[in-house]
């Protein structure tokens, strides 16, 4: 939403007047409560090398945009409050979204083995594995990112990553693998669990995927901006992703990998706008019912509940809850921040890895609330 002033007409001077007596000051105090904010961001921003797009809104209003860096380092372009991003691991709420949904319509058990619906999983690690464990991240199957780091990566290559595969390729290969931990006893982030949820959709649905997302999410919502990477697809306005290499010491194109085979645990894209569009939809439960999103937002095993992170975090004298969806692969970030007890969201989607994008949201987080930029105490969710 755009901020918004009413309109007010009056013939006589002396109305005039007594209105503008009476809105200078609140629009003087509003210009002056958004300064710091602007000044704060934009600071920030230059002195962390960011590259991307920032959006905050509060009480209703859109109260801070602006994009920085660029696009397209090799040719020059902007990056604009219109640019397409790589939003990685937000896909994740998306996801859960979907699965809820087929909750809702009775057609899938949140407390069910997942056996029930994948029949390509016929490891025996996989007889006592729920679906509510697969969105939560306590699955206990064996993790399926492998690689620790870039250099890893440049060294030894991504082969889940960089080499084709089909969805039902992937989700074979993860649910057959070993199990590393009972289920349900220990939380491990695994992009394999969600990889597990989509296959779940496209055999309930018999739709794929990205089908499935359209009719169900993004078709609904209005969301022509968002959608499924794909290896072969030319998506435009869409920013390159470079990551900093330590050998080189500066920014470098990211690997080649096939972004299809994250699918629903980090392949899609969107622009600022769209995620929050998105945001307001699933927490205003308009995609989801009332009952569906508490159980989303209810904090398990690190503070997970499912597709994001749900915590408290100290602001001023208090504490506040906080809905958190990180995101990041290769040189690709994004923050979905929501505080569930204030009319306050940011956004921010990046196409570099040299800012700390936990830090920045938090402080703009704090800053937007009048509680100065310093350090948040509370829960600090890993990027992913």
């Amino acid at each position: 939403m755009r901020p918004c002033f009413p309109a007010t007409s009056c013939r006589r001077w002396g109305c005039a007047l007594l209105v503008a007596l009476v809105t200078l000051p609140p629009l003087a105090v509003a210009q002056e409560a958004a300064a710091p904010l602007d000044d704060f961001i934009a600071s920030y921003a230059k002195d962390h090398g960011f590259s991307g797009t920032v959006l905050v809104r509060q009480d209703g209003q859109r109260r801070y945009l602006r994009s920085f860096g660029m696009a397209d380092l090799t040719h020059g372009v902007a990056n604009t409050p219109d640019t397409r991003y790589w939003i990685a691991s937000i896909s994740k709420l998306f996801t859960a979204a979907l699965v809820l949904q087929l909750h809702e319509q009775g057609r899938l058990d949140l407390q069910a083995p997942i056996t029930t619906y994948l029949p390509e999983c016929t490891g025996a690690g996989t007889r006592d594995v729920t679906v509510h464990q697969l969105l939560n991240h306590t699955s206990g199957l064996r993790n399926f990112d492998q690689v620790a780091s870039l250099e890893q990566a440049l060294a030894e290559g991504m082969p889940s990553y960089q080499l084709p595969h089909t969805a039902a390729q992937l989700a074979r290969d993860f649910c057959n693998g070993p199990r590393v931990h009972p289920p349900g006893t220990s939380f491990d982030y695994d992009n394999g669990d969600y990889l597990l949820l989509g296959r779940i959709v496209e055999h309930l649905t018999g739709q794929d995927f990205g089908q499935a997302l359209s009719e169900r999410i993004l078709l609904p919502l209005r969301l022509a901006d968002t959608g499924l990477l794909h290896h072969a697809g030319i998506v435009e306005r869409l920013a390159s992703t470079y990551s900093y290499r330590e050998d080189l010491k500066a920014l470098s194109n990211d690997l080649p990998v096939y972004p299809e085979n994250w699918g629903p645990a980090g392949a899609m894209y969107s622009t600022v706008d769209d995620v929050l569009a998105f945001a307001d939809a699933l927490f205003g439960a308009r995609l989801v019912d009332r009952d569906s999103l508490a159980r989303m937002l209810a904090p398990g095993l690190d503070d997970y509940g499912y597709g994001l992170w749900v915590y408290e975090t100290k602001v001023g004298d208090g504490r506040l809850r906080v809905a958190k969806r990180p995101g990041r692969i290769m040189g690709a970030q994004a923050q979905l921040y929501r505080f569930l007890d204030r009319d306050l969201t940011v956004v921010i989607l990046a196409n570099t890895d040299g800012t700390d994008l936990d830090e920045f949201v938090a402080k703009i987080g704090r800053a937007a609330l009048g509680a100065g930029s310093g350090t948040t105490t509370g829960v600090a969710a890993p990027a992913r």
